[in-house]
């Protein structure tokens, strides 16, 4: 029987380790390569005995001494190997530069001609209402002429200081209303330049289930996803509604988890300004010491940099979840599970992300009985995506308001707005099964024209002008123009004589074609 002596042991279970280690990273490519260094050093420093070579015998004094290869653990430096996976250049060691080394020049990035001119372009492209120093977006350039200068050198200083926002109020179409904090046409500009080079950095580790306002994401493959979930089995959701998210963000929360990764003190002086910036409101300056307004380019990142730790937590969990900014919603198999995953969820949100769950609207349900983006679900197998109750009477309600028979505009204008509301309607709830919808909305949205057009043919002897003029015989015109039915009535009578060829050529545009088309 053969014994090895103690130093060939160590060596021979060193380069199984190795091997063992190799076997590793080949399975699991992701994992960085410097923790690989640390623990087993360099391919070269790393191996006992190149192939090829021999190690002359030591004396006694250097056996004793301990055998500390070059780029172990037990050094300082950490290198990247060649030839492992995301090296990133083919030296044979490099030194890794950490993370956050680059981002001390993050404001530097942000006042780059290039992406200043982008976030130019991006703010032209967006339009919208001018902030408290009423300046437009059409008047941006010639403002930045007079005043970039200064305002440049503000921003390198430190000494920059945000216009307050313009409040706003719009109605919510549930009832109540919505906070909106207009920011002035240059802070706009501004925080556009920011977002671009800080998207990069956060966008990244996001949660792949978050979908609300990431590049490459959108609403509809959240619904595609929740759809995924109940197809799976997973047919109860807990719908968690956030009271007021936007307003009630804590800012000291959200400035320490944007310090997790933006080591410029410039920019997060600079974040931390447009967060207290304040409001004007009735010609009344008033302080935010909390919430991020809803309006800036800035604030969905920095919703979701504060929700990631939400995202995170269920993902610890194993949950099934989809986010889009402040809509959640978590799938699981039964009912009593829903229950348990709404109490803890609501424990964590409320106590650790300081923010406050919406009892009334949250709820543990049904999908087909909950609405997610305007959507909902049929209770079959493949749960088909339909439109909500609610998104169709929205449209109703906004088809009600343009065809108005009270307003006194003409029926090109009409129509014009009528197709720019509808067109964009039909785009964003395409992958719904909507094609009976749209074959009874072209109906009746036709119908409320031809009463609209009765209504500006007030006199009889137009009405009989033209209808003649459509082709009706003489005694049918002269009977209709003189009925004592009201123009919602008459509009059904008088079909035959505006058909869909007739709005076809006026310009109308069908949502059922449009539908099929993106189909």
């Amino acid at each position: 029987m053969t014994f090895l002596s103690g130093e060939a042991c160590g060596r021979k279970k060193n380069a199984k380790s190795l091997r063992n280690r190799n076997r590793e990273v080949a399975l699991n490519p992701q994992e960085s390569a410097e923790v690989i260094v640390r623990e087993y050093g360099t391919p070269e420093s790393g191996r006992t005995e190149p192939k090829g070579e021999r190690k002359p015998m030591r004396s006694s004094e250097e056996q004793r001494k301990p055998n500390i290869p070059q780029g172990s653990c037990r050094q300082r430096g950490a290198v990247k190997p060649q030839g492992y996976v995301g090296a990133p250049s083919s030296s044979p060691a490099q030194v890794a530069p950490s993370p956050r080394e680059d981002q001390n020049d993050l404001l530097e990035k942000m006042l780059e001609g290039n992406n200043l001119r982008l976030a130019y372009k991006r703010v032209v492209q967006n339009g919208g209402a001018p902030g408290v120093d009423g300046v437009t977006v059409a008047e941006l350039q010639a403002y930045l002429k007079t005043h970039w200068e200064t305002v440049k050198a503000e921003l390198l200083a430190g000494t920059y200081r945000p216009a307050p926002v313009k409040r706003v109020e719009i109605p919510k179409p549930g009832g109540g209303v919505r906070l909106l904090g207009i920011p002035t046409v240059m802070d706009r500009f501004l925080q556009q330049a920011l977002l671009q080079v800080m998207n990069p950095i956060f966008d990244a580790d996001f949660s792949w289930y978050s979908y609300g306002f990431r590049p490459g994401k959108r609403a509809h493959d959240a619904v595609k996803q929740a759809q995924r979930y109940i197809q799976s089995g997973r047919r109860w959701v807990v719908d968690l509604d956030l009271e007021k998210f936007f307003d009630q963000v804590n800012h000291d929360m959200l400035m320490a988890r944007v310090a997790r990764k933006v080591k410029d003190k410039r920019v997060l002086k600079l974040i931390r300004a447009y967060l207290s910036a304040g409001a004007m409101e009735n010609g009344v300056c008033q302080k935010t010491e909390e919430g991020t307004p809803q309006g800036g380019p800035l604030s969905p990142l920095l919703a979701n940099i504060l929700l990631d730790d939400l995202d995170k937590e269920l993902t610890k969990r194993g949950l099934r979840f989809v986010r889009y900014a402040d809509d959640c919603n978590i799938f699981v198999a039964s009912k009593r599970a829903g229950e348990r995953v709404m109490r803890s969820i609501t424990h964590y949100v409320e106590g650790k992300l300081k923010l406050k769950v919406n009892r009334d609207k949250s709820a543990v349900d049904r999908p087909w009985n909950r609405r997610f983006l305007g959507f909902s679900f049929l209770r079959n197998r493949q749960a088909t995506i339909r439109l909500s109750p609610k998104t169709i009477s929205r449209l109703k309600e906004k088809v009600r308001e343009l065809t108005n028979r009270s307003r006194s505009i003409s029926m090109e204008e009409r129509i014009l707005k009528l197709n720019r509301y509808l067109m964009g309607w039909i785009g964003y709830f395409r992958i719904a099964s909507a094609k009976g919808h749209c074959e009874r909305f072209d109906k009746w949205i036709r119908r409320r024209l031809r009463m609209c057009l009765w209504k500006q043919w007030k006199r009889v002897r137009t009405r009989i002008r033209e209808l003649r003029a459509l082709g009706v015989p003489e005694w049918a015109a002269f009977m209709m123009a003189n009925s004592r039915k009201g123009a919602w009535e008459m509009s059904r009578n008088i079909n035959n004589a505006l058909p869909t060829t007739y709005w076809e050529a006026k310009g109308l545009k069908s949502l059922l074609s449009r539908y099929l088309e993106l189909r």
